[in-house]
């Protein structure tokens, strides 16, 4: 069983707590198509900045449902503890890319070093316990199994549009390797799942296509 991350933070290493009054859901304010960032610049919806952490928001949305379903099935409580600590790390990704680097806060929430390093151990941790792959494997035996791959894809498309952003603006580095490393581990995830539901794994069969030959 992997250990949620517990390592002892000390205050320095603490992030402020949220200071967020939700009374109005709506202002009309985004009604021309733009939106504020954190320093209150703003900016068009469509600028990649906006693209990339509303993709980040996406890909928490996935990684909820794939939790969700994780706690329907006890086997999976640890792969459920785990998804939950990765959407509060996808919030602090998404507070650092909605704010311009001149404006960011000593305090403010971000993914570090740590959190690389802690998704490393629980890859490894898993990786452990799966057999060799013969082949590729698609998604499905499970329906954790389909969500994982599915937050794993849009995973990929956040990292593909922050590179392309730290092109045109200044991006940090532990935000780009974050999102390359949980995209190797929600591929991990994936086959652990099924591994804990003994659930059998979709191989990539090339002569099952339509214009294949059966073997």
């Amino acid at each position: 069983m992997i250990e949620p991350y517990n390592e002892e933070v000390s205050e320095e290493k603490t992030y402020h707590d949220p200071h967020v009054a939700l009374n109005r859901i709506y202002t009309r304010r985004g009604d021309g198509g733009q939106t504020s960032l954190v320093g209150g610049q703003r900016v068009p919806k469509d600028t990649l900045r906006i693209e990339c952490y509303g993709t980040v928001d996406e890909l928490n949305s996935y990684i909820g449902m794939a939790r969700v379903s994780s706690l329907e099935r006890a086997a999976l409580a640890p792969l459920g503890g785990i998804l939950l600590r990765v959407q509060h790390e996808l919030f602090n990704l998404g507070s650092i890319l909605a704010t311009m680097p001149e404006d960011v806060h000593p305090k403010q929430p971000r993914v570090t070093q740590a959190e690389i390093d802690q998704l490393e151990r629980e890859i490894d941790h898993a990786n452990e316990s799966l057999t060799a792959l013969r082949s590729f494997v698609l998604p499905g035996g499970s329906r954790v199994n389909t969500e994982l791959h599915a937050a794993r894809t849009v995973c990929r498309r956040a990292e593909r549009i922050a590179v392309a952003l730290s092109r045109e603006e200044s991006v940090p580095e532990e935000a780009i390797a974050y999102l390359n490393r949980l995209s190797d581990a929600l591929f991990v995830w994936s086959r652990w799942a099924n591994s804990l539901l003994g659930a059998g794994e979709v191989l990539w069969e090339p002569n099952r296509a339509a214009s294949g030959t059966a073997a």
